[in-house]
């Protein structure tokens, strides 16, 4: 709950800007709806809900005005107004922004700072020796926390693109698409299976060349031809244009399939074809992995067994053709987002591990349950949380509406929305109260993204979205 501290002056603008009309004045300060929960737990219509917050909402469709919530409240907060029941709780948090002596506080937060103050407390009254052994407790601080990922990893700015990675990746976890079609990309497959030595850099020795088809049956990009008896490279010179998506070690597909069949041993992934048994339940479960790979590399062979997980062998490392465009690298993340994030909520929704909270439009992330898989970055509409592939989920369209019988009129989805695509319409033009709000959602501004979804405290947002897959 939502509760007056002592620097409260009764100026009474949470009580004015309250939309549930839960707080009243008692005596020059402000107490407001305790979120017990008796209205919810007595109501023979169902009709009161807890939110994600912790406070309760009303469904005006299935209330019928009976009063019971109001003779059940044990603070008597609760009212009802023309068949409307008012008085509850949803801890939207508009009268903590609206104090303008900053007298209301969140009571979960308050608890915080008074467990953090008693904390902080300890050294003060500790013995000596005891000062020092807290002291000598390693302990990072949030700052300094970093979750961390070991994997194969690609430099853009140093990969040509040519593909050999792939060609010789025994487990098919690198995906190089180039847009040149026909066209040799210098990977030097060609140079390494021929049984004569009759290519070097690209170029035939007709001489030695013994006609065998290796190198034409094996061309990664289909760049060599037979023309007159006679092998051809189609060479241009020219740099390669394309994209390169390998397995990130992320280790989502060992949580998912869970027979067993895949580990994380050291940091790298195995994978043990004979305990993943080709039976209903596992098939149901490599589907379910190949769908939450988060790259998309993950795939099932015709033997029904996996294929597509990066096992660190550091065979691409060994046959790039450039020094340092694979290497074993630690990716970190400190949990930071960047100025462009809007709140949306996609991360928290779309995250494997639930690593990802929102409160209020404010993101946390449990950077100890956070295993790197990127979903939130890939996910992310306005590329606000970092991530090392080039794989993209774009919203491609969607559905938004806002129910007016769940609505409390609270506001707080019109100021998250980044696209002002929700529109406050008042009824009477001459009243600002709260009860003639009628908030809209402008379909041609909406993006889908889903702040208002995700602030919105008594869930009023009938909403659907669907993504399409990108490389960016």
């Amino acid at each position: 709950m939502f509760l007056s501290v002592k620097d409260c002056e009764g100026k009474g603008e949470c009580v004015k800007n309250c939309p549930t009309e839960a707080i009243r004045h008692i005596e020059g300060k402000s107490f407001s709806c305790i979120c017990c929960g008796a209205c919810y737990e007595t109501c023979p219509n169902h009709a009161i809900f807890k939110n994600k917050y912790g406070g309760y909402v009303v469904d005006k469709a299935k209330c019928n005005g009976c009063g019971v919530c109001e003779f059940t409240c044990p603070i008597e907060s609760i009212h009802i107004e023309d068949g409307v029941v008012k008085g509850i709780c949803s801890r939207c948090g508009v009268c903590e922004e609206v104090c303008p002596d900053h007298a209301r506080r969140d009571v979960y937060e308050l608890v915080e700072d008074k467990q953090q103050k008693l904390l902080n407390s300890l050294k003060t009254v500790m013995s000596k020796s005891g000062r020092a052994k807290l002291e000598n407790i390693n302990i990072p601080s949030k700052s300094e926390k970093v979750a961390k990922r070991i994997c194969v990893n690609t430099d853009l700015e140093e990969c040509e693109l040519c593909g050999r990675c792939s060609y010789y990746c025994p487990t098919g976890a690198i995906k190089v698409d180039i847009e040149q079609e026909s066209i040799c990309t210098n990977c030097r497959v060609c140079e390494d299976i021929c049984p004569s030595g009759a290519i070097k850099s690209g170029v035939v020795n007709s001489d030695k060349c013994s006609l065998c088809l290796n190198c034409y049956n094996n061309c990664p990009n289909n760049a060599i031809v037979l023309d007159d008896f006679t092998i051809v490279v189609n060479k241009l010179n020219q740099k390669m244009n394309g994209t390169i998506i390998s397995c990130i070690n992320c280790g989502l597909c060992s949580e998912t399939l869970d027979n067993g069949s895949i580990r994380k041993v050291k940091s790298s992934l195995r994978y043990d074809p004979y305990l993943d048994k080709d039976t209903n339940e596992n098939k149901e479960k490599r589907l379910i992995a190949i769908d939450l790979c988060p790259i998309g590399t993950l795939k099932e062979k015709d033997n029904s067994k996996l294929s597509g997980l990066c096992v660190s062998c550091g065979l691409c490392i060994k046959k790039c053709n450039q020094k340092n465009a694979r290497k074993i690298e630690t990716i970190k993340w400190d949990g930071k987002v960047s100025d462009d994030c809007i709140s949306c909520g996609i991360c928290a929704e779309f995250c494997p591990k639930e690593a990802i909270t929102i409160k209020r439009g404010t993101i946390s992330v449990d950077l100890d349950n956070c295993i790197m898989c990127e979903t939130c970055g890939i996910h992310c509409p306005k590329d606000a949380i970092p991530k090392t592939t080039l794989i993209k989920k774009e919203i491609s369209s969607g559905f938004n509406y806002l129910d007016s019988n769940l609505c409390i009129s609270c506001g707080l989805c019109e100021r998250i929305c980044p696209e002002n695509a929700i529109e406050c319409i008042m009824d009477d033009s001459s009243s600002k109260s709260t009860k003639n709000k009628k908030y809209v959602v402008d379909d041609d501004k909406c993006i889908y993204c889903g702040a208002c979804r995700n602030i919105c405290p008594s869930k009023a947002f009938i909403f659907e979205r669907k993504f399409k897959d990108i490389i960016k």
